[in-house]
């Protein structure tokens, strides 16, 4: 027997949490794009020390459950470090960096993959090291990095439905509520699980135009 029937209104608490998490999930691929591309860059000029500590550090948020990380901010910080930590905000700081781990590695690879020589003779024309990261590396590095990293977007969305364990109201939590209030789960997770789906399919369209416009540019003809 159904505890209670749908209403409309609950298609205006799926259009809030799905707002929540597209909201989050932008934010969280801004900063974590721009962090791994800063790792980057100090791993390629060999900063001492912080090198091998940005190495160390991806290695292990790639390698840990991203669960187990947002329970270490959510709970393990205020406990050790006595500050205030909401919902959202640890839901931000550990979606954002482990988007900022895994993006160190595809643009590291795609840094790896541009022509040495390239970078030699720019060396050689008295081009200075910030000439040639922005004039040769950064643009090739990012049409590498461009197929790689759709993926890992794609990946992060289904990641964010993790936050609603600690209480963040997005997609899957506001799921989660229609499901005990309505006590129908087949339709309710087929809804958000559909919804997720959409989302992922329209990201990776996103994606593979802007993919097919690198490969039409100049720099990636030059590649």
């Amino acid at each position: 027997m159904r505890y209670a029937d749908f209403t409309p209104y609950d298609l205006v608490l799926l259009a809030q949490g799905l707002g929540v998490t597209l909201g989050l999930f932008a934010a969280t691929t801004l900063i974590g794009l721009a962090l791994g591309a800063a790792l980057t860059v100090l791993h390629y000029y060999r900063v001492p020390v912080i090198g091998h500590v940005v190495v160390a550090v991806t290695e292990l948020l790639k390698n840990s459950p991203v669960l187990v990380q947002l329970f270490l901010v959510f709970f393990g910080m205020p406990a050790f470090f006595q500050v205030n930590m909401t919902p959202v905000t640890a839901a931000l700081l550990t979606v954002s960096l482990n988007t900022a781990a895994f993006a160190f590695v595809i643009f590291r690879s795609g840094v790896e993959a541009v022509d040495r020589d390239q970078i030699e003779a720019a060396r050689v024309f008295g081009h200075s090291r910030w000439q040639i990261l922005r004039r040769i590396i950064s643009p090739q590095a990012a049409a590498f990095s461009v197929g790689p990293l759709i993926g890992l977007l794609v990946n992060q969305l289904q990641v964010t439905s993790l936050i609603s364990v600690i209480g963040v109201a997005d997609l899957t939590k506001i799921g989660n509520i229609l499901n005990l209030r309505t006590l129908e789960p087949f339709v309710v997770w087929s809804v958000i699980g559909l919804t997720y789906y959409l989302c992922a399919k329209a990201l990776a369209a996103l994606g593979g135009r802007l993919e097919r416009h690198l490969r039409r540019s100049v720099v990636w003809q030059g590649l």
